[in-house]
């Protein structure tokens, strides 16, 4: 069977995605995660792109950063045409669009496009930084994160367990250097001071400027952390 570019076979529906940026370094990208598994989103991953255009992109991301560093705004790339999220595994080459993302308090989002030309990124399969499936699994007894980040920018984002819950991405500044050997690892950070909410919340537990101590899982590593920018919120499309 033939299909058009942005086309698939009824029973292999094809999917458009998005990716939210974190730091200002090194840029990490985390994937919109919903958990309907007819969504094509329900899917936890984390990567680290190549985004070809001589820095133009980040250039742009930066200086809208910047301007709405207090806002409850973050930015994504937008891939225009349709892919499945498990190609990404074997190495792919795409192209994207730079987003603004404005959320309301009452969880709704704006995206305003930033950038009109297609933008090309490659994903390497190294580039694969943590790939989960969603469900199945059952809520952590204590609040966990995923790991990921280079020197001093840390990223945390909230793991994804049973549903209903809530996906966030924060970056945090820690006392002492993460042993990169440890974050290549990707680890899941226990903050055993607060039990898991077991469901949605509407807010984050975690509040900027507060610190707190966590255990990388595997690890034994503790971590001292204050919390920073928060990166990604949703606690509404991501149940549906």
């Amino acid at each position: 069977m033939t299909t058009t570019p942005g086309s698939a076979p009824a029973d292999r529906p094809e999917h458009f995605h998005r990716f939210l940026l974190l730091g200002r370094k090194r840029l990490f990208f985390y994937h919109l995660a919903q958990y309907d598994p007819k969504s094509g989103h329900d899917y936890q991953a984390v990567f680290s792109f190549t985004v070809k255009d001589d820095g133009e992109l980040k250039t742009r991301y930066l200086e809208d950063l910047a301007k709405n560093e207090h806002k409850r705004v973050f930015h994504s790339l937008r891939c225009p045409h349709r892919f499945e999220l498990p190609e990404l595994r074997n190495g792919k080459e795409f192209t994207a669009h730079l987003e603004r993302v404005v959320v309301e308090e009452n969880g709704s989002r704006t995206f305003q496009t930033l950038t009109t030309a297609e933008t090309p990124v490659e994903c390497k399969k190294e580039d694969v930084l943590s790939f989960r499936k969603l469900g199945g699994r059952p809520y952590p007894g204590s609040l966990t994160y995923l790991v990921c980040g280079e020197g001093d920018e840390i990223h945390l984002a909230h793991h994804l367990a049973a549903r209903p819950n809530w996906d966030e991405a924060v970056t945090v500044t820690t006392a002492e250097a993460i042993d990169p050997a440890a974050l290549q690892k990707f680890p899941t950070l226990v903050i055993g001071s607060i039990r898991d909410a077991h469901g949605t919340l509407v807010e984050s537990p975690l509040k900027k400027g507060q610190q707190f101590q966590g255990r990388l899982r595997g690890t034994g590593l503790t971590v001292d952390f204050t919390v920073g920018r928060q990166g990604w919120w949703n606690h509404t499309s991501l149940n549906d």
